[in-house]
């Protein structure tokens, strides 16, 4: 809902549990007025009657207008009274970058703002578009909201215009800015490395400015776009928080400024750090657009929307509630070093098993040995493959089984035939030695000719074999920013062309070969982010295949992904990344918790171990429906003690799984209750695997003993309602 007060210039933004609020002041100036729980439309009125006139500044006096630096903005401005820092900067051909930007018009729309090139919410009910006017230069900026009834998700953006006669250089763009008054604010980011993704690290706000950001071209392994505001006391099931999250996935940033008075602005967006977009008169850019989120049920509440709004408004609809397929990757099976007798083996005996898809990892194609050559050339090499792909897919079809492949479309091996032939095709400045990142180098894709030739050659395969399923890795970042098809005083647009020419490539192919599913890598986790969620409907979660380590790394991914967005395989112990040694039962249930497979040999399992294959394949398809389009509830946090639990419901609270694990043993420490959260107080649920029948108002309370588990242990439970005769 979006209500429009014309006396006094409101704006009230409302979603299923939110209200957003702001006004026109007196000056023109688009002030902030609420975000948080729902108020009404008087409340709103009053609002701008008493609290927006509190933090007005007075324009009128003498010098007074300095007051600004306390106005709460929808918009920061830069060196004309507002010291705090600025949402947009341009710069004009005499060097100038002040700027004041005043309402000058407002529409409302049906539907959803579609930035170009960029990847977005994919529907909304309504759309507000609120356009600003500097009074110093030709810019204007049209700041957009989108709403729904039925979703906490308020979606931001905005449109960036040089309505004049002369260039301007737009010197930083950020997609958002708010602000909220005085609280004990804790901020929530997502930190981690290669192999330990996305941990959460909460830390207080104090004064000045603290900045989280990705410099790399991706949004990194190092720090997710993504934050959480947490009220002093907040936690998993209660409190107020806020979450920003970026529908981007290249150098972003998201600032948190706290003032002197303790007013908090936060805003985000395109990383500024040497950004520099040159805008010709009568040209706009388009900023990423930003999900904001609130919760007034801590953190558990802000996942659940999260999730529900990538499920319903990201993903390719055609894949986001379908069924994954279940799926055997030949990777840490066999490496670089296979054949057809190799891939056989596994092939015959995971359709035996139940895994209905086979996925041929790197190595298949050009002269590919090892990661020093081939990047490039998606030409198949018959000396390793007898028969080509045709072989390995009819192998699959013989026995019922779908094929998968691998790719690294954007990168390039100089001991390549595209290399050879195309060199400049990489990121290079000429007569500098690049950067080299896993012995390759990225193709510049901030040229259409590169983009179309990739795009031919990954097309020509996927037209010429039977396909269901793509992996698209990338496995190092950005470096050396420079491309030999801009102006020397172009760079500074450098790493956002590459990001829109790598969404093109995304688009193109992806739109080209619907009935695919293209599942993102980046060396695992670098690109873990909604704006690969709007192309790829799984990403795998980290190249981290270790049990243990994994109910952190997904426990993490969960504070702003849904579970299905995480591809989680079983992999083979001792574990190629830690040496440790987990059960297969364990593997099984953390793996279960995500879009499911093995990333190991099926044909060298022990027939024990087989037959728990089979068993966990039947039992997972059990609980799909929930990884699917269940709702998330985290029972116990492996971040701050010795074990992890989490909780899939389904939508109406008749059916629930459990799993868990002892990450660590802590003497007398495991026999504690397991209170379970997220079900039906007033109905009665049998726990499968006990046998009991008990309520849901009891579980909440009460809970079940956590069970008497040995370090690395796991459990899972099944809970179905008992319905009334």
């Amino acid at each position: 809902m979006i209500y429009y007060d014309e006396s006094g210039k409101i704006f009230l933004l409302s979603g299923k549990n939110y209200s957003y609020a702001m006004f026109v002041n007196k000056y023109g100036f688009l002030q902030h007025l609420h975000y948080g729980s729902k108020i009404s439309e008087s409340d709103a009125v009053w609002l701008a009657g008493r609290i927006g006139k509190a933090y007005q500044p007075d324009c009128e006096g003498n010098n007074t207008d300095l007051d600004i630096d306390n106005m709460p903005s929808e918009c920061g401005f830069a060196y004309r009274g507002d010291f705090r820092e600025p949402t947009v900067v341009t710069e004009r051909a005499d060097g100038a970058s002040m700027s004041r930007y005043l309402y000058a018009s407002h529409k409302i729309s049906e539907g959803v703002f579609e930035p170009s090139g960029l990847p977005h919410a994919r529907r909304g009910d309504k759309t507000l578009y609120v356009t600003l006017r500097d009074g110093f230069s030709d810019t204007e900026i049209v700041l957009y909201y989108t709403v729904s009834d039925d979703s906490d998700v308020l979606v931001r953006g905005s449109v960036i215009k040089n309505a004049g006669k002369t260039a301007l250089k737009l010197k930083k763009a950020f997609s958002f800015c708010t602000e909220l008054f005085a609280a004990d604010w804790k901020l929530l980011k997502l930190e981690g490395n290669w192999v330990a993704e996305r941990s959460p690290e909460i830390t207080d706000l104090g004064h000045g400015v603290t900045k989280i950001q990705s410099l790399r071209g991706a949004s990194s392994h190092q720090m997710n776009p993504f934050a959480a505001l947490l009220r002093d006391g907040a936690d998993e099931f209660s409190g107020e928080c806020y979450g920003f999250q970026l529908i981007y996935s290249g150098s972003w940033a998201i600032t948190a400024e706290r003032n002197n008075i303790n007013q908090l602005r936060i805003q985000g967006g395109v990383n500024d750090f040497g950004f520099c977009w040159k805008l010709g008169a009568g040209e706009s850019f388009h900023t990423p657009q930003a999900a904001l989120c609130y919760s007034s049920e801590g953190m558990g509440k802000l996942s659940r929307e999260y999730a529900d709004f990538i499920r319903e408004r990201i993903m390719p609809p055609a894949h986001a509630f379908s069924t994954r397929p279940i799926v055997v990757n030949n990777w840490e099976a066999t490496y670089f070093d296979f054949n057809n007798e190799k891939l056989f083996a596994i092939i015959d005996e995971s359709a035996k098993l139940g895994i209905d898809t086979f996925v041929l990892d790197d190595g298949w194609f050009g002269v590919r040995d090892s990661d020093r050559s081939g990047l490039g050339d998606w030409v198949v090499n018959e000396k390793k493959l007898k028969g080509g792909l045709k072989a390995v897919i009819d192998r699959c079809k013989s026995k019922g089984m779908k094929f998968g492949l691998w790719f690294e479309p954007e990168m390039i091996s100089p001991d390549s035939d595209l290399y050879r032939a195309h060199p400049d095709y990489a990121i290079c400045k000429k007569g500098t030695t690049p950067v080299y990142g896993r012995n390759q180098l990225c193709l510049d894709l901030t040229r259409k000719e590169v983009r179309d030739c990739v795009v031919e050659a990954v097309s020509k395969v996927l037209r010429e074999n039977e396909i269901s399923y793509v992996k698209w890795d990338y496995n190092r970042d950005l470096a050396d920013m420079y491309s030999e098809s801009l102006p020397a005083d172009g760079m500074g647009e450098f790493t956002h062309r590459y990001m829109l020419g790598a969404y093109d490539l995304f688009e193109r192919i992806t739109s080209a070969f619907p009935n695919i599913l293209f599942e993102g890598c980046a060396g695992g986790g670098r690109r873990f982010d909604a704006g690969m969620l709007y192309y790829f409907p799984q990403i795998w979660t980290s190249d981290n295949t270790d049990a243990v380590e994994r109910t952190r790394i997904q426990y993490g991914t969960s504070y702003c992904y849904p579970l299905s967005a995480m591809s989680c395989h079983v992999s083979v112990c001792p574990n190629h990344q830690t040496g440790r040694t987990v059960s297969f039962d364990t593997r099984g249930a953390v793996a279960s918790l995500g879009s499911t497979g093995y990333e190991l040999d099926i044909s060298k399992l022990s027939e024990q171990e087989k037959q728990k294959v089979k068993k966990q394949v039947e039992d997972y398809k059990k609980i799909s429906d929930l990884v699917l389009s269940g709702d998330l509830y985290r029972l116990c946090d492996p971040f701050a003690g010795d074990r992890f639990c989490e909780m899939l419901v389904s939508k109406d609270k008749s059916k629930a799984y459990i799993a868990g694990v002892l990450t660590s043993y802590l003497p007398r420490r495991n026999s504690s209750h397991l209170r379970i959260y997220g079900l039906d107080e007033n109905k009665t649920y049998k726990i499968t695997e006990t046998g009991e029948c008990v309520s849901g108002k009891v579980l909440a309370a009460a809970g079940i003993p956590f069970r008497e588990l040995r370090e690395y242990e796991s459990f899972v439970y099944h809970i179905e309602e008992v319905k009334k005769k």
